[in-house]
């Protein structure tokens, strides 16, 4: 059986935002299977600020997601819009150039999107 290939997409820092896709993200890997599913959770725009250091209001979430091979990625524009550095982000984060870019390439290779 193939992998299912699942894109998450935050675009909002509000807590609740992220809460519901880091829920929604666990709540997927629990029904289908971590052996079953592929994750990418890309994070643009305000989004980006849900995964600061400080607040640290998800870096354990974080932690527990990406052990389970959840890939977290967030767009280095809006980092440079904000005014934000790589090391301002939790650990588990990686820059891609751009979140719309991300967001594009995945669904064109026929990642199945959600944006919670």
């Amino acid at each position: 059986m193939a992998k299912y290939r699942v894109l998450f997409h935050l675009d909002e820092g509000a807590k609740g935002r992220a809460d519901l896709a880091l829920h929604n993200i666990e709540n997927l890997i629990t029904d289908l299977g971590q052996e079953n599913v592929e994750v990418e959770l890309v994070s643009n725009s305000e989004g980006v600020t849900a995964f600061l250091k400080v607040p640290n209001l998800h870096g354990a979430m974080v932690e527990r997601l990406a052990a389970k091979g959840v890939r977290f990625t967030a767009c280095e524009n809006s980092l440079r819009q904000l005014h934000l550095t790589k090391e301002a982000l939790v650990n588990q984060i990686e820059i891609v150039p751009a979140g719309v870019g991300e967001l594009a390439r995945k669904q064109a290779e026929g990642w199945a999107y959600i944006r919670p």
